[in-house]
C-alpha cells in the first residue's frame, strides 16, 4: 500500500476501536468494583403462597374497580332474621367457603354480599327455613401484604382508604434503597393475578401484594 493509503486506513481503525476500548474499560471498571450492571426492573420478590399459587398476569388494572368479592380470610357477619341460631359471625375458610349451621358449607368466594346472602337464602328455603330473610355483612376484611424494600414487610389488617403510600407507612416506610415513585400491586380479579405498576395514590383492596423494588441508582 501507499503510505497515503496506510496512513488513512490507521487512523479508520484508530477513530473506530476507541469507543470499543472506551466500552470495555467501563465494564472491567465495574467488575473490578464488584458491582453488576443493573436488571431491567429491578428484583422480583415473589407474593405469599396462597396467591403465588395462581401466576399473575402484567396488565393494567381496570380504572372503575368492580364491586367487592369475599375470599378466604374475610370475617362476615350473617343475619337470618328470626333464627338466632344460625345468626352470627363467620370467616371464610382457605377453601373459599363459609360453614353455616344446618346448611354446612356454602361456597363466598368470588361472591358480593349480596350474591352470598341469595346463596344462604336458597339454601335455607330447601326445608330448613320457611320464607327466610338473609343479610351478609363484611366484619373484618381480609389482610393486605407488603413486600420488598419497606421496613417491616408482612401481612397487615386492611383499613379503609388504604392507598399504596398509606401501605407503605404501615409497614414503617421505605427502606434506604426503595424505589419511591412506583410500586407493583398484585391483585386478584376475576379468577386471575393481574400485577401492575401503580403509583403511590393508587387504592389497595384487601388481599392486594404489594411489592416495593430497589432503586439501582
Amino acid at each position: 500500500m501507499s503510505p497515503g493509503r496506510t496512513g488513512y486506513s490507521s487512523g479508520t481503525s484508530e477513530r473506530i476501536c476507541r469507543p470499543l476500548v472506551l466500552r470495555v474499560s467501563s465494564t472491567v471498571f465495574l467488575n473490578a468494583r464488584g458491582a453488576k450492571p443493573p436488571a431491567i426492573g429491578g428484583p422480583y420478590v415473589a407474593a405469599p403462597e396462597a396467591y403465588a399459587s395462581v401466576p399473575a398476569t402484567t396488565a393494567a388494572l381496570p380504572a372503575a374497580e368492580p364491586p367487592y368479592t369475599l375470599d378466604a380470610g374475610d370475617k362476615l357477619r350473617v343475619v337470618v332474621f328470626g333464627q338466632d341460631g344460625i345468626s352470627n359471625s363467620y370467616v371464610v375458610d382457605a377453601g373459599g367457603k363459609v360453614n353455616l349451621p344446618l346448611v354446612g358449607a356454602i361456597n363466598a368466594r368470588g361472591l358480593t354480599n349480596q350474591q352470598l346472602a341469595a346463596a344462604i337464602t336458597a339454601r335455607l328455603k330447601q326445608g330448613y327455613v320457611r320464607d327466610p330473610h338473609v343479610s351478609v355483612e363484611v366484619d373484618t376484611y381480609r389482610p393486605f401484604f407488603i413486600l420488598g424494600e419497606v421496613t417491616t414487610p408482612g401481612q397487615y389488617p386492611y383499613v379503609a382508604n388504604l392507598t399504596a403510600e398509606t401501605a407503605v407507612a404501615i409497614a414503617g416506610g421505605f427502606a434506604p434503597r426503595a424505589f419511591k415513585k412506583t410500586v407493583e400491586l398484585t391483585r386478584k380479579t376475576s379468577g386471575r393475578q393481574i400485577r401492575s405498576e401503580v403509583p403511590l395514590d393508587y387504592p389497595v383492596r384487601p388481599g392486594d401484594t404489594i411489592l416495593v423494588k430497589e432503586r439501582w441508582f
